[in-house]
């Protein structure tokens, strides 16, 4: 532990060193939030209660929203101990130092902080520190290749300086890099999400010019940028997709901006998927499971498919992604054909919500898969 003057701070490579990042980071995390943190239950919120106690973590609780905030002599202390890592985000007026009391500037704040635990908990880069500052005014110049995930929230794109003035009313939370992709990121949380379309094309008009034309040309030219949306639970999926909601409010979804618009769950079950989308070779591996007994699929056909059953086409619809699920249930429905589509157990009745009677939904048992592929919370 380093110490500063007889007063000690966690290394942040553990438990609390974590959650002083994360806030810091953040500016406030949601208090249930230390709850998705990696572990066991009993430790963490005896951790919790030592930061508490020890002064460097304090519960900000208004408007019926409970938040986890730094003290100041965490603040002082973790620039002190790690200048290069916290002082941007620690001092001056910066948003996560200056914090605002106002709820949509806290909710705000939240949802950045659910994102970056999700990404960090599925193994993705989170920490400026550990990644290439490929946002600097000035890029560093023998980065030529991602071949990590990493994340970079909306505050490292603001970097740029007067280029992200176009992005300010975005509602994306910040865009993650894989070897072959990129994902705009969303978090709607437990509410509905009011999009920006402007702000949101605008997004992707200048990760296309900045990454795609300049920084990260000989990876991502010409690969067609993909979108991601966290959400409390599969409730909010539906209403994205147009049920029994006014399709004005979510156009943005479904308007063809993005071929690719998925929708994860910002638990454990999201961050499985989102190792998928993050490494298609391990998608690739369930695929190729589902694809037994089936026949090959068909490039450009009528009706969006990954194999057929006979002459009915079979959708693997598990990474929820929305636009392509739009496709195949409106194609089915126009020719009054049916089709299959496969999805894990707890996204069933989500599934059912949104297709026709011409889809039968297969489920997966999430559980079961998980054994056979990934390690559990606890032991990994």
């Amino acid at each position: 532990m380093p110490d500063t003057g007889g007063r000690e701070l966690p290394a942040l490579d553990t438990f609390p060193g974590l959650v002083l990042t994360l806030t810091a980071l953040s500016g406030e995390i949601p208090a249930a939030l230390v709850s998705r943190l990696p572990a066991a239950d009993t430790y963490k919120e005896y951790a919790v209660k030592q930061l508490k106690r020890d002064n460097l973590l304090r519960t900000f609780y208004r408007n019926g929203v409970r938040g986890l905030r730094l003290t100041t002599t965490a603040k002082r202390l973790l620039v002190e101990c790690w200048p290069t890592q916290f002082r941007p985000y620690l001092s001056g007026s910066t948003e996560t130092n200056l914090l605002k009391s106002e709820v949509t500037r806290r909710l705000r704040l939240h949802r950045m902080a659910e994102v970056l635990a999700v990404m960090f908990n599925a193994g993705v880069l989170v920490f400026p520190w550990e990644k290439p500052a490929l946002f600097a005014p000035t890029p560093p110049q023998d980065v030529l290749y991602i071949d990590q995930p990493a994340y970079y929230s909306s505050r490292e794109m603001k970097e740029l300086g007067a280029q992200a003035v176009k992005i300010r009313n975005s509602r994306s939370t910040g865009v993650l890099l894989t070897d072959s992709g990129i994902f705009i990121i969303y978090n709607t949380g437990p509410g509905q999400m009011k999009w920006e379309y402007k702000a949101e094309m605008r997004v992707k008009a200048l990760l296309e010019m900045e990454l795609c034309q300049s920084r990260l040309a000989e990876q991502f030219m010409g690969v067609r940028q993909a979108a991601v949306v966290f959400a409390a639970d599969m409730e909010r999926m539906p209403p994205l997709m147009g049920i029994g909601e006014d399709m004005r409010h979510n156009y943005f979804v479904l308007d063809g901006g993005f071929e690719h618009f998925y929708y994860l769950t910002s638990d454990h079950h999201g961050e499985v998927i989102l190792q998928l989308l993050c490494y298609p070779d391990e998608k690739g591996i369930l695929d190729g499971v589902l694809s037994k007994g089936f026949g090959p699929p068909r490039a450009d056909w009528i009706v969006e498919n990954d194999a057929f059953d006979g002459k009915r086409p079979v959708l693997f619809a598990y990474t929820c992604d929305m636009p392509r699920i739009r496709r195949f249930n409106a194609a089915l429905e126009k020719m009054d054909w049916r089709g299959t589509l496969y999805c894990f157990d707890f996204q069933e009745e989500a599934m059912r919500r949104i297709c026709g009677p011409g889809v039968s939904i297969q489920c997966i048992d999430f559980e079961a898969y998980e054994r056979r592929v990934f390690l559990s919370p606890e032991s990994s």
